[in-house]
């Protein structure tokens, strides 16, 4: 009974562990409708901006981060909470759930909205800039302007444009710690960190914890079988030692009877 616990025991120890790498933070959208993308008038490559898709979902990365600050000037009092990266989210599926986490706060933008909304284009504009001065040299197709929807370029059968259900991620990341180092405080480092779009199976289950969920099965089934054979050990020790002293009590009986009769 011992070999066999001894041989169970680590296994079950091991099912146990678990192992934590960062917390994490998400955003779960709905993939949009199809849409009608400029792919030459701009051309969206012009911008430098990393791509997810569901083919590929996964992008370890580094992040700049900055300390919250807030602006007075003019009376202003907004603050500003980080430093923002943006991604572009192409492949989606129209309707489909999507789970998007980093460790920062993270938002999905319609292209039509960032693209008319001042503030959004604004930090589009400049991350693609610091991005491209990173970049072999390449001439921007056509500045990014508004595309009205009703313009002529918007046409189904225009071969500038394609239909796609896309989106732009900003991931906007903030500095959230005080050291003595006074060039820590003055210059925060970049981070790195994993960006993974994770579309949900039937809209209910993220399909990164499929593994993870086939696993918990496999233990829980594990985990039940050697609980039922150590019920089933204890029962029969429990078993034998009743029989062991069922037999010592006959035999005590048995003896004084023949001591008697002997008298």
């Amino acid at each position: 009974m011992y070999s066999h616990l001894s041989f169970f025991l680590p296994l079950f120890l091991l099912s146990l562990l678990t192992t934590t790498s960062a917390n994490t933070e998400k955003t779960i959208f709905l993939a949009p409708s199809p849409v009608l993308v400029p792919t030459l008038t701009p051309n969206l490559d012009d911008l430098g901006l990393q791509r997810l898709s569901p083919s590929s979902s996964y992008l370890r990365t580094q992040l700049n981060a900055s300390f919250p600050t807030t602006d007075h000037s003019n009376g202003d009092t907004s603050t500003d909470t980080g430093t923002d990266t943006w991604y572009f989210l192409e492949n989606l599926t129209p309707g489909q759930r999507y789970e998007q986490p980093t460790k920062f706060t993270v938002t999905t933008h319609h292209p039509h909205t960032t693209i008319s909304t001042p503030h959004l284009l604004t930090s589009l504009t400049l991350y693609s800039s610091l991005r491209l001065s990173t970049l072999p040299a390449k001439p921007l197709a056509a500045p990014i302007v508004p595309i009205p929807p009703d313009s002529a370029s918007s046409s189904p059968h225009d071969p500038t444009l394609t239909s796609d259900s896309v989106l732009f991620l900003r991931v906007r990341a903030e500095a959230d710690y005080y050291s003595l180092d006074k060039e820590l405080m003055e210059r925060v480092p970049p981070v790195v960190v994993d960006v993974v779009l994770d579309p949900y199976l039937g809209n209910v289950f993220p399909r990164s914890l499929v593994r993870t969920a086939g696993w918990v099965v496999v233990v829980a089934g594990v985990a039940a079988a050697v609980a039922c054979w150590v019920v089933g050990e204890v029962g029969r020790l429990v078993a034998l030692m009743s029989e062991g002293e069922g037999k010592g009590k006959g035999g005590k009986s048995e003896g004084k009877t023949e001591g008697k009769k002997v008298q």
